[in-house]
């Protein structure tokens, strides 16, 4: 599908999120009415807001970033992984901005690559930049942008082929692809009870560090090539 693409035009990555505030009896009066406004379509009986609140994470107006983890291959064929992560969401995503804002990344032809990224990662980080108060780099700077100026790169969306009623989420297009999986040890529903409860942020960067492998797998496959082995998977500091 993307015979003779030059992978080392894509900066793969993947996100961690959690909520800001772990509980909902934490937020502001002001908060909850924000929140139940914002998941009113999903309420019920069996779901009032405060049940709803652990998937608080998922929007940015109510989550923080706690890891973003990238990727990118260079010429001899290394995958080159490096990831930003901790408390202070203001200095994971200045760094973040700084390495994309790096002369490496400044070619005109590179794509930020992601796991419905489209939809996710690539607005989560924006929104959080602009919410902190970062100025964004101008790989995410689309507004105005058709969707084929964009510099994004989306894995899920290319699996789709065209049909955008169909999800298909990296736990199984890394299976059927004969990928190994990234979630091994925990998965996303357990991310911010791991942060909170746990306190084992290293774990999650781990986690998020294998998905962005699988993420690079899945474009060698889509590319016709040979998947990554361990001694070509360097862990950037």
């Amino acid at each position: 599908m993307l015979e003779n693409e030059n992978l080392t035009r894509y900066l793969f990555l993947d996100i961690e999120t959690v909520p800001a505030v772990y509980e909902f009896e934490n937020l502001s009066e002001k908060e909850k009415k924000l929140f139940e406004k914002k998941v009113k379509y999903r309420l019920n009986e069996e779901n009032t807001a405060e049940e709803l609140y652990h998937q608080a994470g998922i929007w940015a107006e109510f989550g923080k970033i706690i890891v973003i983890s990238t990727g990118f291959f260079v010429k001899n064929g290394e995958f080159r992984i490096k990831s930003f992560h901790g408390h202070d969401e203001k200095k994971l995503l200045s760094d973040f901005a700084e390495l994309l804002n790096s002369n490496y990344f400044q070619r005109k032809d590179l794509k930020l690559c992601a796991h419905n990224g489209k939809e996710f990662d690539f607005p989560y980080i924006a929104r959080r930049m602009l919410i902190n108060g970062i100025p964004l780099p101008k790989q995410l700077q689309v507004f105005g942008k058709k969707p084929w100026e964009t510099p994004f790169c989306d894995t899920m969306e290319m699996w789709k082929f065209g049909d955008y009623k169909h999800y298909t989420s990296l736990d199984l297009l890394t299976h059927i692809l004969g990928i190994p999986s990234p979630k091994t040890d925990i998965e996303g529903k357990d991310v911010a009870r791991i942060y909170y409860e746990e306190k084992d942020l290293e774990r999650i960067k781990e986690y998020c560090e294998r998905d962005v492998i699988a993420i690079a797998q899945i474009m060698l496959r889509f590319s016709g090539k040979e998947l990554l082995t361990d001694d070509k998977i360097i862990r950037v500091k």
